[in-house]
């Protein structure tokens, strides 16, 4: 059933049920056992608060959609034809306003992603591509530390693994501020770059490619972990870093058992900064696991490869002779390359958010 404005009734009957649970969270908040309860008055408020813009939509349109039938009704009465003139233009006016306010509803009741405002760990790994992917994997770590640079967000760095000079093999880092990971979490997949290397003669195009792996910064209470399940092993780091490479076991690598997980960690000249730094990237690992397989169980695993990324699909590609970048999900071009590199994602990840929205748009009234 479709009623005035397009709006749709099960649009109306979330609607509805969330005007029912705001009176029921007034009369809870009004008993004395309530009142009592801090922790418990503390949710009850909060539920409130998330819930009043709802309903106050929710009574804007379903006022609306009585004033409609108050004027459908009076013109299928009347039969002077100034007053007809009148209600069929109080009708255009009423189903126009009745598909604003039913579209803003439609937002509003979007699932906000609890993990949006978390920090992010992000894994920039060389992929396909030889010596030119571990360049163009450091170019990516770059262009994430001038992104975070613009936001005014910090980065700090949890691994670093070297390749040639200018290269890396793989990093990973947390990046922290104000809606990191609900802004970032579109950057997961493969990233393809096309551009002649500086090792090339010839003058030819070459196709590498990097995968990054943006991961919500996990919090103790997300997951228990047993320690029964890790392997730790120590070993002595390699590469830069200082007096203490290769003379002490200060490198630590950790096994998750159960889920195969490994990370290793030897950036820190301390054993036990190591380990703490290897535990928060391995914490982080399973939680993105955890979220991935509960968004499949509600069907929303890689929708349209936007929201969790599919790190098995290529989702970006820069053309370095044609100075553009594609996102290949949403099917946009920019030819502001240079720019894009310099940090500039704004247009990008805007465009990313607005799609996915979209998607949720269609879930939050199914």
């Amino acid at each position: 059933m479709t009623n005035p404005g397009g709006v749709d009734e099960r649009l109306l009957e979330r609607l509805r049920k969330a005007k029912a649970r705001f009176a029921d969270i007034d009369l809870e908040l009004a008993s004395p056992e309530v009142i009592r309860d801090l922790d418990r008055l503390r949710v009850l408020g909060q539920e409130r608060s998330e819930l009043a813009p709802r309903v106050g939509l929710a009574n804007q349109v379903l006022g609306l959609i009585d004033e409609h039938e108050g004027a459908c009704e009076l013109l299928r009465e009347t039969d002077d034809p100034e007053m007809r003139k009148m209600a069929e233009e109080e009708v255009a006016a009423l189903e126009a306003r009745i598909e604003l306010a039913g579209d803003e509803a439609r937002r509003l009741l979007i699932p906000k992603d609890p993990l949006d405002d978390r920090a992010a760990v992000i894994e920039v790994r060389a992929g396909t591509g030889g010596d030119e992917a571990g360049l163009f994997a450091k170019d990516l770590l770059r262009m994430y530390q001038r992104a975070a640079e613009r936001e005014g967000w910090t980065i700090e760095l949890m691994s670093l693994s070297e390749g040639i000079p200018g290269s890396i093999k793989e990093a990973i880092f947390t990046v922290r501020g104000k809606g990191v990971y609900g802004r970032l979490r579109f950057e997961s997949g493969v990233h393809r770059v096309q551009r002649v290397p500086e090792t090339e003669s010839q003058g030819r195009i070459h196709t590498s490619a990097a995968t990054v792996a943006v991961l919500p910064e996990a919090e103790e209470v997300d997951l228990e972990i047993d320690p029964n399940d890790l392997r730790i092993d120590v070993f002595r780091s390699s590469g830069p870093g200082g007096q203490s490479v290769n003379t002490t076991d200060s490198a630590v690598r950790i096994t998750h058992v159960p889920s195969g997980l490994v990370v290793s960690c030897q950036d820190e000249k301390s054993q036990h900064k190591n380990k703490a730094k290897a535990l928060k990237v391995l914490r982080s690992r399973l939680l993105d696991q955890k979220v991935a397989e509960q968004e499949a169980e509600r069907s929303r695993e890689r929708r349209a490869q936007v929201g969790t990324g599919d790190r098995s699909a290529k989702i970006r590609t820069y053309n370095f002779p044609q100075s553009r970048v594609t996102d290949h999900r949403i099917k946009l071009t920019l030819h502001s390359l240079d720019q894009f590199l310099d940090g500039d994602l704004s247009e990008m990840i805007a465009a990313l958010r607005m799609a996915d929205q979209e998607e949720r748009l269609v879930a939050a009234t199914e």
